[in-house]
């Protein structure tokens, strides 16, 4: 299955992304970062939407972007409301926690986005999904002892809860993504994934530019200081691309929201692994064990969905 091989390229750019991210938000302010990442990000897709547009690219190309009537463009303004604001919330709770206590809390959006499609597509569990669950809850119940040794105790902690959020509103995105990408046969509305992926940069753009005048700038000498770094153009290249193979994973035929968003959250191997290798983070060992059991969860969501 194509879409399965996809989802896993999606996965290692993603690793690559958090990596990124995670290096340009050191000792930096995370509106500019966030605001440059949007600026980035629509530098590269905007040329599609012209192309496309006048003709230069062909209509069955998979890099064509459709013209939307203000109704479907009101389905990715919405997408680009909840994108921003999980994205705003896991850019200050990375800013703060170790990736290698981020990775594997992320790790865990597939359960939630089980849950949601189970509930929202009728997708419906077997014993293997449900064993997964019950091992990505136990691996999660590891990792908050294993983040007191860092001194972050979870029920106290105001970025954990922020990462936690952020992951269910990635969630909800997910599940967005798919009634967004299905065909109207298929309870879906049927949008072009490219046209979808290009304009919502766009508006999450206009978002943060408003943002950045009403809220940081006023008090940004007050605040954390920004500084350039390559890091933040990274960013933009490798989320673009791991976002491109998810869309278009998504709009095969056969695709499975679950799936291929459990398949997406491998990515934790290569934060993990930078996290440790790069950033010299602490208590590898203990985030390690806690990491497999969320990573078998994963196996064991794959097994019951095949």
């Amino acid at each position: 299955m194509l879409w399965i091989l996809l989802a896993f390229l999606s996965a290692a750019l993603l690793g690559f992304y958090d990596v990124f991210k995670k290096q340009a938000l050191d000792s930096n302010a995370v509106i500019p970062v966030l605001l440059l990442n949007t600026l980035f990000s629509s530098i590269i897709f905007l040329p599609f939407i012209i192309l496309s547009h006048s003709g230069q690219i062909a209509e069955h190309s998979i890099f064509y972007c459709t013209d939307f009537n203000w109704a479907e463009q009101r389905y990715i303004i919405l997408k680009s409301c909840i994108v921003l604001s999980s994205w705003l919330l896991a850019y200050f709770g990375l800013k703060h926690l170790p990736l290698t206590i981020v990775g594997p809390i992320n790790a865990t959006r597939p359960v939630m986005v089980l849950v949601g499609a189970m509930t929202i597509f009728a997708e419906r569990l077997n014993v293997w999904q449900w064993l997964g669950v019950i091992v990505a809850l136990i691996g999660i119940e590891m990792l908050k002892h294993t983040s007191k040794k860092e001194g972050i105790n979870w029920w106290h902690d105001k970025w954990i809860y922020f990462v936690i959020l952020s992951n269910i509103l990635g969630a909800v995105s997910g599940l967005y993504d798919k009634y967004l990408m299905a065909t109207p046969e298929n309870g879906g509305v049927g949008l072009n994934k490219m046209a979808v992926q290009s304009w919502y940069n766009i508006y999450q753009l206009g978002m943060m530019a408003v943002m950045l005048l009403l809220l940081w700038l006023p008090t940004h000498k007050k605040t954390t200081p920004f500084h350039w770094t390559w890091s933040i153009p990274l960013i933009s290249l490798f989320l673009c691309m791991a976002d491109f193979v998810y869309f278009y994973a998504l709009g095969m035929d056969g695709a499975m929201i679950s799936i291929v968003s459990m398949v997406r959250r491998g990515s934790v191997i290569v934060s993990f692994l930078c996290g440790a290798l790069l950033l010299h983070e602490k208590n590898l060992k203990a985030k390690a064990l806690d990491l497999a059991l969320v990573i078998l969860s994963m196996i064991l969501l794959y097994i019951g969905s095949n």
